[in-house]
């Protein structure tokens, strides 16, 4: 047996040293290292956080923004890199931005995840330019991970989240770790997630802000379209002798489809009396013929605006060849059918034209809504109307003349069909027949055109309700025939 050596007797300096290595190696020591080290990594973890949140709030630039996504996401979890990758809506999945420490490490990792993504896009559109048919989410996801994993490497510790907008996929945030020690925990995932959900609000605020954008511009556009369209119509009635009118036309849009104009025969009647006109020529100008025309555009908004506005321009050229109304309904038909035929929309229209001298009204009509005539004489009612088709439907329509001898007290109305379209809250419509009562009982008991026209919005917007608005534009012209006396 080989003898043990006896111990040798420490130094108080030795047993001193001795102490406080104990001392130091204790558990709770290493327990109190290992709260301050976590407390250390809690507090980074929040500063990162925390900045991603004020860039979050700060940034105007999406592509700022998404430039801090991959090192933030490495950052707070501690690992070596992190790659952004984007959905695009042309099925073009694409590197947005990547993050890593070595350069030549980092250019083998954006050349792997480059491939991948364009081995995704060329599945996903089938080999073409443009995506000819969806792929499922789930194989895409499933595709694109498999597509990293490979490029990167098996001995890439690698985690994948994807950014989430309103339940729909818009891209893919993966963190990878060069470590074979490195682990993804449960905290880490969350924390890679946690940015991932920063970085989805980012570009649902940018879309919201591009949206909100083209919708000021539209706005805009429509406050344009509107102001020029209110410009098209007349702005105030004219002088015409023996006849008193009133009109108005109230859009259910910003620009709506509606029209009615004021025409005269001879565009001399619209110039200013000069100082050297004679009396002969102011009588003459006092009884040319007007035209009195209304139209709806099948439809509403700008495309029933345009159409409007084509409408007026051509009609108004049409009546200085001073042919009759159905001839001039015929001849703009015969214009418009090209324009209107593969736009699907078609337009009503009554022209009528007064003669002052004589009184009597020569109109025609397309398929508009008969204006009503209210005689004096017997208090009674007729319908204006004649046979004709739509403007547009079909290019060799055929129109018919009439014509009707007013006396004075007679009153007309030429209206659209949104005021006998107006529906309630029940879906009870304020129809023909109601216009017809309130039209009759405005014509014994309301005084001049202007009563007359506020009396039959007054008790349309009544029957609609104060706060329910009306589905469809709403135009009526009042024409009276003054008395003599």
């Amino acid at each position: 047996m080989t003898a043990r050596p006896a111990p040798r007797q420490p130094s108080s300096s030795t047993d001193s040293n001795s102490h406080k290595a104990t001392a130091e190696g204790t558990p709770v020591s290493a327990l109190k290292e290992l709260v301050a080290r976590l407390h250390r990594e809690q507090h980074k973890i929040q500063d990162l956080l925390s900045s991603l949140g004020f860039a979050l709030r700060s940034f105007n630039n999406l592509n700022q923004f998404l430039e801090l996504i991959p090192l933030m996401a490495s950052r707070v979890t501690d690992a070596d890199g992190g790659a952004l990758i984007l959905f695009k809506p042309n099925g073009q999945v694409r590197l947005e931005q990547l993050h890593c420490q070595e350069n030549q490490i980092c250019n083998n990792i954006r050349k792997a995840i480059e491939k991948a993504t364009r081995e995704v896009t060329a599945t996903s559109n089938d080999g073409g330019g443009e995506a000819t048919a969806p792929v499922p989410l789930e194989l895409l996801q499933a595709s694109l991970d498999e597509q990293v994993s490979q490029g990167l490497g098996a001995d890439v510790q690698l985690f994948g989240t994807p950014i989430l907008i309103r339940n729909s996929e818009r891209g893919r945030l993966y963190v990878f770790s060069h470590d074979s020690s490195y682990s993804w925990t449960p905290t880490r995932q969350k924390l890679v997630r946690l940015v991932a959900d920063q970085t989805a609000v980012a570009i649902a605020n940018d879309e919201l802000t591009v949206e909100l954008r083209k919708k000021e511009r539209l706005d805009r556009e429509l406050e344009i379209g509107a102001e020029i369209q209110l410009r098209l119509l007349p702005r105030q009635c004219p002088q015409i002798e023996g006849v008193e009118l009133a009109a108005m036309c109230k859009t259910a849009n910003r620009v709506g489809g509606d029209y009615y104009d004021f025409i005269p025969a001879n565009y001399d009647q619209l110039r200013p009396k000069k100082p050297d006109d004679h009396e002969a020529t102011d009588c003459k100008r006092a009884y040319e013929p007007w035209s009195v025309v209304i139209g709806d555009v099948m439809g509403k908004g700008v495309p029933a605006g345009l159409i409007m506005t084509m409408t007026r321009g051509m009609l108004r050229a049409e009546v200085l060849n001073r042919h009759s109304p159905a001839r001039i309904l015929q001849h703009l038909n015969r214009v418009m059918y090209a324009d209107l035929e593969n736009s699907h929309r078609f337009v009503t229209l009554f022209y009528s034209e007064y003669n002052p001298q004589s009184r009597i009204l020569s109109y025609s009509n397309a398929a508009h809504n008969p204006p009503l005539l209210w005689q004096a004489s017997t208090r009674s009612l007729q319908r204006l109307d004649t046979q004709g088709m739509l403007i547009g439907l079909e290019a060799d329509s055929e129109y018919e003349d009439a014509q009707v001898q007013l006396a004075a007290g007679d009153t007309i109305i030429y209206y659209t069909d949104g005021l006998t379209d107006a529906a309630n809250q029940n879906g009870d419509r304020f129809d023909e027949e109601q216009l017809v009562q309130v039209f009759q009982w405005a014509c014994e008991h309301c005084s001049g055109s202007q009563e007359i026209l506020d009396y039959l919005f007054e008790q349309v917007q009544q029957f609609i309700g104060s706060t329910n608005p009306h589905g469809d534009d709403m135009t009526l012209v009042v024409m009276q025939v003054k008395s003599t006396e």
